[in-house]
């Protein structure tokens, strides 16, 4: 994959979260403040591109390294790092930090959500099921191996094809090498509450050609 065309990718990643910040900032008190959660197997140094470009546009942002051993840990991890943020803030997840932002965004502090490439599973849903109602080529190609205590990974040599193909080669294969083991409970565990963009009005909406999207929230505290 050229870099010219990963540089492409990031650059929508990062737009569609400036455009979400805009809205909330436009709806209430200027949103600043940028989290980013990973999802499975990886750590958050993936989000670096997106973040330069951010704090080079003088967004305030922090990154969530959830220890990926079950839903309620990466939730509470994230709370923690808004509970740091001096302001009103947009939470971004990809893959499976979807979930986790679902479940960690009904937070006052929380003025917007953007989801890159990942899903937002309902109340009572969780990502498992939710991957079999929208699969993707990484959920068809039966590439999750699993150890015998219970954690997950991709299977090294297919790693760079269904997670990482517009890396360069040679970062993707260090990216398969460096895996986060994934406890596969993280999967199976249903979210407890309604998505905070449930409240949000159909205006404040945006998609970005990632296929993800992303709203700001109402004003004043989350339901």
């Amino acid at each position: 994959m050229s870099s010219a065309y990963l540089s492409s990718r990031l650059g929508s990643a990062a737009a569609a979260i400036l455009l979400i910040a805009g809205i909330a900032s436009a709806s209430a008190a200027p949103a600043k403040n940028i989290v980013l959660v990973h999802g499975a197997w990886v750590d958050g140094s993936g989000w670096r591109p997106v973040y330069e470009i951010l704090v080079r546009d003088s967004y305030h942002v922090s990154l969530v390294q959830e220890p990926l051993t079950s839903l309620e840990d990466d939730v509470a991890a994230t709370r923690r790092v808004i509970a740091l943020q001096p302001g009103p803030s947009i939470l971004v997840a990809h893959s499976y930090g979807g979930t986790v932002i679902t479940e960690a965004g009904n937070d006052p502090k929380v003025a917007g959500l953007v989801y890159i490439a990942s899903h937002e599973p309902d109340e009572g849903e969780n990502e498992a099921a939710n991957g079999k109602k929208y699969p993707t080529a990484l959920s068809r190609a039966n590439a999750i191996e699993k150890t015998p205590d219970g954690f997950t990974y991709l299977d090294p040599a297919r790693f760079p094809e269904l997670f990482a193909a517009d890396m360069p080669r040679a970062q993707a294969q260090f990216e398969a090498d460096a895996q986060i083991l994934t406890a596969a409970k993280v999967f199976t565990t249903p979210v407890t509450c309604q998505s905070a963009l449930k409240g949000a009005p159909p205006s404040a909406s945006k998609r970005d050609p990632l296929g993800g999207y992303g709203s700001a929230l109402p004003a004043g505290p989350a339901p």
